[in-house]
């Protein structure tokens, strides 16, 4: 439980203090002539001022003119790094200048920055004894912030440890059971359907990945309804590959290992809906995730063969190493067919193009509706959860065109295949209105604080729970 509190104490053994580089050179001659030497409030600057038993940690924040989201990169740093200094005591918060969304986003920062894999609670920000104590605001909106953190920290952390498990310890069966079981705590409608399930519905382009597996289809659907009767619903469709072989066009196998992470585009949903459960959002979720491996074996499906996809379209496949638009193929199609939905949004951690493209940048954007892109492009920049925008032109429908098929998987082109990708999917959508395509293969896995290789980052829950609020 996450303790905020506008509560005072006469003694404090640990106060946060925050300052911005011009907050500190008005106030620096308060402070001993060594404090002044080490510390300038510059951002990520922190100095540990002892005075008897306790510790005021002075925390710099850089120019005023940062960002919110700075202030969460700034905290959840501090959080990581001086974790093994910390107490599990009463703690106070000086940040005269911030108001209610920054001092949101300083506590989101402190209990984010307190994950490492697997995530327990261990560092001293979770402990029992450990509150927040602040006296500028409302102990409602404190409680506000607190439920808001809370629900925050319980999606991301579930999300990134779903990423950063070995392949052995997500399998099909083992992912099922935390989504069966995750449906009953809050409340949502669970369906999957297995192998012979999915081929009786004609789910063919999901059933070609999955084929050359040891292991059974689930192909799932959460549904969240949310309080009000009259509220709108956004569809979700996450890239679930557990673990990506390439197949029959292997990868190098230098950094195979990483593509444990293919799973990116699922993990952010469910992340997303775990918070949504949480705060009791007013809107209606409809999940599907594709859940499958991309293996090899003697019943692996392999270039040039032909899948029918759900919608009826034929795919001719050219590389088995995308696989991941062949699942999601379907995973549109099948949402966009069965449910009503103001909002399609599909995530992937899809194309090594968009990593050429953008690295660990941002993400690459794709929509056919100019409000959703825009207010997308804005979440993604409050969060700094970045998205850059690129063409859905027909001049790409060449490159897809197949003699053998309606379509054809990838282009063989060197150039542009995030952007071949997306407009491949356009055609599974079944003329849905107001769809986006996020593929965010270079920043849902990558350099991170706690880890000594790749991690998952956690990219993609903030950004979809800041678009539900502002969007609907």
């Amino acid at each position: 439980m996450i303790k905020l509190t506008n509560n005072r104490s006469e003694n404090y053994r640990q106060i946060f203090t925050l300052f911005t580089e011009e907050l500190w050179e008005n106030q620096k001659t308060g402070y001993p002539k060594s404090v002044q030497q080490f510390f300038n409030g510059k951002k990520n600057e922190v100095f540990s001022l002892i005075e008897g038993d306790s510790v005021n940690y002075l925390v710099g924040l850089g120019k005023s003119n940062f960002k919110d989201f700075e202030i969460q990169q700034v905290a959840a740093k501090f959080s990581n790094s001086h974790q093994k200094t910390f107490q599990d005591t009463a703690t106070k918060i000086s940040a005269e200048f911030a108001g209610e969304h920054q001092l949101e986003e300083f506590i989101k920062g402190l209990f984010l920055g307190s994950y490492k894999y697997p995530f327990n609670k261990e560092h001293p920000f979770w402990r029992e004894n450990f509150e927040l104590h602040t006296e500028s605001f409302d102990q409602n909106k404190l409680d506000e912030i607190s439920e808001t953190v809370q629900a925050l920290c319980k999606g991301q952390f579930a999300a990134m440890d779903w990423l950063n498990k070995p392949a052995n310890a997500k399998d099909v069966y083992q992912i099922s059971e935390f989504l069966k079981n995750l449906a009953q705590e809050k409340n949502l409608k669970y369906t999957a359907f297995n192998r012979k399930q999915c081929e009786d519905l004609g789910l063919g382009a999901f059933l070609s990945v999955n084929q050359g597996s040891g292991k059974e289809a689930a192909f799932t659907i959460l549904e969240y309804k949310a309080p009000d009767e009259n509220a709108k619903t956004i569809g979700l469709v996450g890239k679930c590959v557990l673990f990506d072989t390439g197949g029959i066009s292997l990868k190098n196998p230098d950094n195979m290992h990483y593509m444990k992470s293919d799973l990116g585009g699922a993990t952010a949903v469910i992340g997303t809906l775990i918070a949504a459960a949480e705060m009791k959002l007013p809107l209606n979720i409809v999940a599907v995730l594709p859940i499958t491996d991309n293996a090899i074996s003697r019943d692996a499906f392999t270039p040039s063969d032909v899948f029918t996809a759900y919608n009826g379209k034929t795919i001719e496949v050219l590389n088995t190493d995308a696989e991941g638009r062949m699942t999601l193929a379907d995973g549109l199609s099948y949402l966009s067919k069965n449910y009503k939905t103001d909002v399609l949004i599909d995530l992937a951690t899809l194309t090594g193009s968009a990593v050429r493209m953008f690295g660990d940048t941002c993400g690459a954007l794709f929509s056919n509706n100019e409000e959703l892109k825009n207010q997308l492009l804005k979440s993604g920049d409050e969060t700094n959860q970045r998205l850059w925008n690129l063409p859905l032109w027909d001049i790409w429908k060449d490159d897809i065109s197949s003699d053998v098929a309606d379509f054809k998987n990838i282009s063989m082109k060197p150039v542009g295949d995030c952007i071949v990708a997306a407009k491949f999917l356009e055609h599974f959508i079944e003329g849905h209105q107001n769809w986006a395509h996020l593929d965010i293969a270079g920043v849902a896995f990558g350099n991170v604080n706690y880890a000594k290789e790749k991690a998952a980052t956690g990219y993609g829950v903030q950004l979809l729970l800041n678009f539900i609020k502002n969007y609907f």
